[in-house]
């Protein structure tokens, strides 16, 4: 049988079959040896065959064989720094959910998102959640960061999900589409399914008044039909997105506007540090580049975890 993940455990799998049946299911025990060095061999999003076993009164299925993945969302596990971690896999849109506060979702965090949509072949969509919060200068800042990806040319919305505010533009920008809704967690991404979704009653949270930290709220990635005609995998909170698999010279690659000025480069291995003649360095002091995307390329190029000043719930 063939079928989509819908759920993932860690250990157990939801599976919709194509004939729309749910089934639990596992993995064989041998397929966590075949080189994969993923903390989850297989993620929500994966479509996957499995045979059905009886096991006592209860029918499970074994997943034998995953198909290929057309992307997938990956970053760096936490606990385990060697491995890795896919979030989602088959992703058309994959939407970061963005708070200037409650919590603060910093530009290092974002640009490592987007270069790792990059990556992976995925198309990554900003949503600045919690309009309804901000003051005046909030908002200007706000505007600024949209000003900063507008630029390179990531689409954005300005999102309520307590208001419903343009929640009805982001409805039509996902239906047909399977989508990924990330960030941290106390973003809102639950509130915000819940809105688009009345009926599944996602558990959420309050923000921690004493640390402005979101409480965990989601524990597993989890699939959802949505009634207008799109699929959304919720996922949990995550603290920081270690980038996965590139190489040095390709890492500017993966930042458009630097990729754009990359062949008026003086050397075609230029790394925009040290070098003489380098463009991106030129746009960068004429104010064409943002100084925050290219210390995010710094710390990425250098192998650095993201410069936390909070300490925010989540794997």
């Amino acid at each position: 049988m063939t079928g989509t993940v819908y759920k993932s455990t860690g250990s157990w799998y939801v599976v919709k079959a194509v004939d729309g049946v749910y089934y639990n299911c596992r993995i064989k025990g041998k397929f966590r040896i075949k080189g994969i060095k993923s903390t989850n061999p297989v993620s929500v999003g994966d479509v996957v065959d499995f045979e059905l076993e009886e096991i006592g009164d209860e029918t499970i299925g074994v997943i034998s064989y995953i198909h290929d993945r057309k992307n997938y969302v990956i970053r760096k596990s936490v606990k385990l720094s060697k491995r890795t971690h896919i979030i989602a896999a088959n992703v058309d849109l994959a939407f970061l959910m963005v708070t200037l506060n409650n919590p603060k979702t910093y530009t290092d965090f974002i640009d490592r998102f987007l270069v790792t949509a990059e990556a992976y072949d995925v198309t990554p969509f900003l949503l600045f959640n919690k309009m309804d919060t901000y003051n005046l200068d909030e908002l200007a800042e706000i505007e600024y960061l949209i000003s900063i990806y507008d630029a390179i040319g990531y689409g954005h919305l300005k999102i309520s999900a307590i208001n419903m505010e343009h929640t009805e533009e982001l409805r039509e920008l996902m239906k047909g589409k399977t989508c990924m809704f990330s960030g941290h967690s106390g973003v809102g991404k639950s509130t915000l399914i819940n809105v688009l979704q009345p009926g599944l009653e996602l558990k959420t949270s309050e923000i921690s008044e004493q640390h402005k930290q979101g409480q965990h709220t989601t524990t597993f990635a989890e699939m959802f039909d949505l009634d207008f005609g799109a699929r959304i995998i919720d996922t949990p909170g995550i603290k920081g997105f270690g980038i996965v698999d590139m190489e040095k010279d390709e890492i500017g690659d993966y930042f458009p506007e630097f990729f754009a000025l990359k062949s008026s480069c003086k050397f075609n291995n230029c790394l925009h540090l040290d070098e003489p003649h380098c463009a991106v360095k030129d746009a960068l002091e004429k104010g064409e580049v943002a100084w925050s995307r290219y210390k995010s390329y710094i710390q990425i190029l250098e192998g650095e975890e993201e410069n936390y000043r909070i300490d925010l719930y989540g794997e």
